[in-house]
């Protein structure tokens, strides 16, 4: 019986997310998050998710640095991004950042049902509104140098790295992860090397190069 996990900070959203999934396969059990940090918790304690509905701009989820984070850490598990952005050039990052499926919040239950059912079977899935354009839309050389160098990274390693973007000092991200900080230091060399980097500020760039705006706060705003 496949495991889908649902994240989405919305809980009408996420309502009408599992309904459609219950709808899509007969048999799933079903989980929810609605923080980035909630996603992490539960891929960590429950080790048989094989789906998230990941969304996009969900508290804690900066753009594109959420899938990232999901695909370093926990490769096996498939990410179908939801967003209201569907801006082709977007679709086409999130796919070279390793999602397996992107859903505009503006599709159809029956294409939510299509995305699941498909990528479950190991397929890639997009609107049929957005192949023609997406497959227009080229791939940014440097997008895929970024994308291999941060799944380069180890799970532990990429805590860290988001940590040093939220700004958290050695010994700070040291007592976040229970270790000590000379094995701090010794993470962050390795994570110099393999973004090729320098130092700390130069790291946390490379996790804002990530960052999307959301259509849907602009149109709040």
């Amino acid at each position: 019986m496949p495991t889908l996990l649902i994240a989405d900070d919305h809980p009408l959203f996420r309502a009408a997310l599992r309904g459609a999934a219950a709808d899509a396969v007969a048999r799933m059990s079903v989980l929810e998050a609605e923080s980035l940090e909630g996603v992490i918790a539960a891929l960590e304690t429950h080790d048989d998710v094989d789906l998230v509905l990941l969304d996009l701009h969900m508290p804690g989820n900066h753009g594109l640095a959420g899938l990232a984070a999901i695909r370093a850490q926990f490769p096996a598990v498939a990410v179908i991004v939801v967003s209201a952005n569907d801006d082709p050039r977007v679709v086409r990052r999130a796919l070279d950042h390793g999602a397996a499926g992107y859903l505009p919040k503006s599709a159809g239950l029956e294409d939510l049902r299509d995305a699941i059912r498909s990528v479950l079977a190991c397929e890639q899935w997009l609107p049929p509104a957005l192949r023609a354009s997406v497959a227009r839309a080229q791939s940014s050389r440097h997008d895929a140098e970024l994308a291999a160098r941060l799944a380069s990274l180890s799970p532990q390693q990429f805590r860290v790295l988001t940590l040093v973007a939220e700004g958290l000092l050695n010994k700070q991200i040291a007592d976040r992860l229970d270790v000590q900080e000379r094995t701090i230091k010794a993470h962050l060399s390795a994570i110099f090397d393999r973004l090729g980097v320098r130092n700390r500020t130069q790291a946390s760039v490379i996790l804002r190069e990530l960052e999307l705006s959301d259509p849907a706060r602009q149109i709040e705003a």
